[in-house]
């Protein structure tokens, strides 16, 4: 089915359906006729075999990771693809091809992903990225920065700026136990970084400059209630994709591509950060974008922070782990006893099911 066919109007990058570039008026992820719902803050379908990623990415406007890119990937850097790209958990992407252009030309980039502490320690949905991330340093061999945006959650969540600050450590002691390489990784919280370094907030107001009221809205969904926090907020998300955001790493270079790899529900930042990027004379991020960790509950949303219950934390003990497993974990079995004798799971919507009846290619060591 043609892009046109399934959306009503012609494919322009950068540009999804509903007016969801900069500049448009409808909402961050969804409309009227949708069941799945998408932003940088709620994600949520009533489909119990969870998001349509193949629906998002065309009203997202991205492309999807095909086999030939996996393969070009492989080619590039000597290695086996990881297994979150040959399962499809990284599905999405912006410009992929254009950083393996750099690469294979010797020419260089770095990564940035990010982490917005609402609690004292991650769960391991929060792990996707940052493991994926850690493969990809060591593949391609590049520097990465990390932002823990403990001012985001100071202007969303009921938290001090002490309480942030103090999430944001802790998670990033959970962020360098994955393994990233101490002398290309760069870790740094908003709350402290901001003060400290002048190309990093020089950027932010020049995309402040660039992107207006109106088009937030359009984007983010805010509304005249919103403080000003939340409304500036994009740009300082934006800001680390700009490689003289770092003039201790890159120095005044301008010119240095940016690889971002996280969740799909934060590509609205940066298709904002895209769209301003020319008008200021930097190169246009990529982005690499990962499926969600379902909730315990099932695949109806993700697993959330906010609700413990639905997430297996990376400070829970064996014993917590089991019971939240008990009490609360999905698994596609029926309402009743008798229905589920009667009919047996529900397979297209038991997530441990699926992952064992995705077709992929098994180890076999032949003695």
């Amino acid at each position: 089915m043609s892009y046109r066919a399934a959306v009503g109007e012609d494919y322009k990058a950068d540009c999804p359906p509903g007016s969801l570039a900069p500049g448009g008026d409808s909402g961050p992820g969804t409309t009227e006729a949708e069941e799945d719902f998408v932003d940088p803050w709620t994600v949520q379908t009533s489909s119990a075999k969870g998001i349509d990623y193949d629906k998002l990415i065309v009203r997202f406007g991205s492309s999807k990771i095909d086999k030939e890119l996996i393969n070009r990937i492989e080619k590039a850097t000597g290695q086996r693809p990881h297994r979150f790209l040959r399962r499809g958990i990284f599905f999405s992407h912006r410009d992929m091809n254009q950083v393996l252009d750099a690469y294979e030309n010797k020419k260089p980039f770095y990564l940035y992903t990010g982490r917005g502490p609402s609690s004292e320690a991650m769960h391991v949905g929060h792990l996707i990225p940052f493991i994926f991330t850690k493969w990809l340093q060591d593949v391609f061999n590049v520097p990465l920065v990390i932002q823990m945006t403990d001012d985001e959650k100071y202007l969303w969540k009921d938290l001090t700026l002490d309480q942030a600050y103090g999430y944001a450590v802790e998670n990033a002691k959970d962020i360098i136990a994955c393994g990233f390489d101490i002398n290309k990784t760069f870790i740094f919280s908003d709350l402290d970084y901001m003060g400290s370094s002048t190309g990093f907030y020089k950027n932010v107001v020049k995309i402040q400059k660039h992107v207006t009221f109106n088009q937030v809205k359009g984007i983010f969904g805010f509304t005249d209630s919103d403080s000003i926090g939340k409304i500036s907020f994009p740009a300082i998300q934006a800001a680390p994709s700009f490689s003289n955001s770092f003039p201790h790493i890159f120095g005044d270079k301008t010119d240095i591509q940016c690889l971002i790899p996280c969740a799909i529900d934060q590509d609205p930042y940066f298709r904002m950060t895209r769209d301003v990027a020319p008008r200021i004379g930097y190169p246009k991020p990529a982005l690499l974008h990962s499926t969600f960790f379902p909730a315990l509950q099932g695949a109806q949303t993700k697993m959330s922070a906010s609700d413990p219950n639905s997430s297996i934390f990376l400070i829970d003990t064996a014993k917590q782990i089991k019971t939240k497993v008990n009490k609360h974990a999905f698994s596609g079995g029926r309402d009743t006893i008798e229905e589920h004798r009667q009919f047996g799971g529900n397979c297209d919507v038991d997530e441990i099911v699926k992952e064992f009846m995705t077709p992929r290619k098994l180890s076999y060591d032949h003695q």
